[in-house]
């Protein structure tokens, strides 16, 4: 069991061989392809096809299509589906919370990471080394998915996105208090509200919800179907309406969520006057707000901010941290500061397309 000690012989050694000792990096390593595990045979999201993968989430620089077999969360596996069609890899396998798996060498466990729906953090066990991969996860409450579970490890990786003391979100419902105040100022304006498709416009529209917004919210067509997905799974977001075919005049003092690509793009001509929102924890830099031409920029992220990020790796009591994806030099100071071994794994194809907060060009540009 983890934290016990072996027994010693009377060389102060254990008295079973070396060899057993696993080390982390012999259980997991960083290659091109992503997060590799040997004794197990598989990678976990991997950004090219490969034989075995098992993934954290549904967002696509997570989840890519092409795989031989992928291992996943039902709701992840569902959300391939309806991104990349039903032949989207070989063969599937859904897996539960909680629920343990074998293979090869390594035991699998499945924890939720609160990051949206069907999100995990996988636990990779083995001998007496556990490693959780965190993907990407938050520790502020969402009514859209699973909430955060601290898991006890040795080894803990973890997203680093928003891994610089700037970045505190604060209340995710006072934001949405924002939008709503804006909403009876301006009563003869649209508002867009720029959100990625998965995760993001869920919560948003149930923090409207939660704030008592009773209100029809529209939605651009690239948020139909994962939206009435969450619908399926039990997750109630109220009246939601198509903005597709509504005449112009009738869409002042209303709200309409759209991928953030579209917020800047020719379809808002269709909308009178509108006041451009958009939700991400990059609008914390005022900045990036007026870049992109934001009018009401709303700190809301789907990632845990520096004091998540610095507060989970202390609850996790894991004695090494590898951190990815994100800003990895302040988290692996902070760590090195605290006496934990530390270090970045410089992998390389995450974050494109997260959250849409990454604002790639093009990005969300469906339908």
């Amino acid at each position: 069991m983890r934290g016990s000690s072996p027994r010693m012989t009377g060389k102060n050694r254990p008295d079973r061989p070396y060899i057993t000792q696993m080390r982390p990096q012999d259980i997991l390593m960083p290659v091109p392809a992503g997060l590799c595990c040997k004794p197990g045979r598989f990678h976990i999201d991997p950004v090219r096809p490969v034989e075995r993968a098992v993934i954290t989430h549904g967002h696509s620089d997570h989840a890519r299509p092409g795989h031989g077999a992928v291992l996943a969360t039902r709701a992840t596996l569902d959300m391939m589906r309806l991104r990349y069609g039903d032949n989207f890899a070989g063969s599937t396998q859904a897996i539960a919370y909680g629920e343990t798996i074998k293979l090869g060498d390594v035991t699998l466990k499945f924890h939720p990471a609160g990051h949206v729906l069907g999100s995990a953090q996988i636990a990779v066990s083995c001998k007496d080394t556990c490693i959780v991969a965190s993907g990407d996860y938050k520790d502020a409450p969402d009514p859209t998915c699973a909430p955060f579970e601290v898991v006890p490890c040795d080894v803990f990786i973890t997203e680093a996105t928003f891994g610089l003391p700037v970045f505190r979100h604060g209340d995710a419902g006072d934001e949405v208090k924002k939008l709503m105040a804006s909403v009876a100022l301006f009563p003869e304006r649209a508002h867009l509200v720029g959100a990625y498709s998965l995760g993001k416009a869920q919560r948003v529209i149930a923090l409207l919800r939660a704030a008592g917004y009773d209100a029809p919210i529209y939605l651009h067509g690239a948020m139909e179907k994962i939206t009435r997905y969450y619908e399926s799974r039990g997750v109630a977001l109220g009246d939601l309406r198509p903005v597709k075919g509504m005449r112009k005049a009738d869409l002042a003092g209303t709200i309409t969520l759209a991928p953030p690509s579209a917020t800047s793009d020719i379809w808002t001509r269709r909308f009178p006057d509108p006041v451009t929102a958009f939700a991400s924890g990059w609008m914390r830099v005022r900045a990036r707000a007026r870049q992109r031409g934001v009018e009401l920029p709303l700190v809301i992220s789907d990632h845990a901010d520096w004091d998540g990020l610095t507060a989970t790796i202390d609850a996790t009591g894991a004695g090494e941290i590898w951190v990815t994806h994100g800003q990895e030099d302040a988290l692996v100071h902070w760590c090195t500061a605290k006496g934990l071994a530390a270090r970045p794994l410089d992998l390389v194809g995450y974050g494109d397309e997260d959250e849409g907060e990454a604002m790639p060009a093009g990005e969300d540009t469906e339908a």
